[in-house]
């Protein structure tokens, strides 16, 4: 538990420029209350013991409004930014360093007849304000997915996701010779 707390503290200072210091980000932060919480929750969880994992997860819900079912399964180093109302569902899978903005949903569109019917998401992605990511799609590494927008298809990785239903725009690197020096620069196709 404390590994995971010092990995999701230090992504936070590293990433957040309004984060001044880890004492702070333990003792005001909503995201790092929930993910402690979701913690607990999750241990539960797969110990089948479902009750007392939704009632933590729950009392979490209620004071930080950011709802982790404890079924999901969230890497390290995860922020979740001005958090209310993020809803994150029970089968979804959160890789590491990724970002979440207030008002998202990693959830399911209802008409799944599967399993696995919430998002799998890779490391390394930033999920905007508002966004919905809807069903059994897979977010790969380095994603950007704009804020309002609706993603229902599966997004690869080194991409950014963006509208209703959401466009994908593939980034690429490219080779840029300026003033005598060359520098490798990310454009969007």
């Amino acid at each position: 538990m404390f590994y995971h707390v010092k990995k999701d503290l230090q992504f936070i200072v590293d990433s957040d420029p309004a984060a001044r210091n880890k004492i702070e980000l333990f003792l005001l932060y909503p995201s790092i209350h929930a993910m402690i919480m979701y913690r607990m929750s999750h241990f539960f969880y797969t110990k089948k013991r479902f009750f007392i994992a939704r009632l933590i997860s729950q009392v979490s819900r209620f004071f930080t409004q950011i709802e982790i079912h404890p079924g999901a399964q969230i890497g390290d180093g995860i922020l979740i930014d001005h958090g209310s109302g993020v809803v994150i569902g029970e089968t979804a899978i959160i890789g590491d360093r990724v970002t979440i903005y207030q008002g998202a949903t990693i959830g399911a569109t209802g008409n799944e007849k599967t399993f696995k019917r919430h998002p799998t998401i890779g490391s390394d992605v930033i999920i905007g304000s508002g966004a919905k990511v809807l069903g059994p799609v897979t977010i790969g590494d380095n994603v950007k997915v704009g804020a309002n927008s609706v993603v229902l298809q599966d997004v690869p990785s080194n991409s950014t996701a963006v509208g209703i239903p959401a466009q994908i725009k593939t980034r690429r690197k490219l080779e840029v010779v300026e003033n005598n020096k060359e520098y490798v620069a990310d454009y969007v196709i």
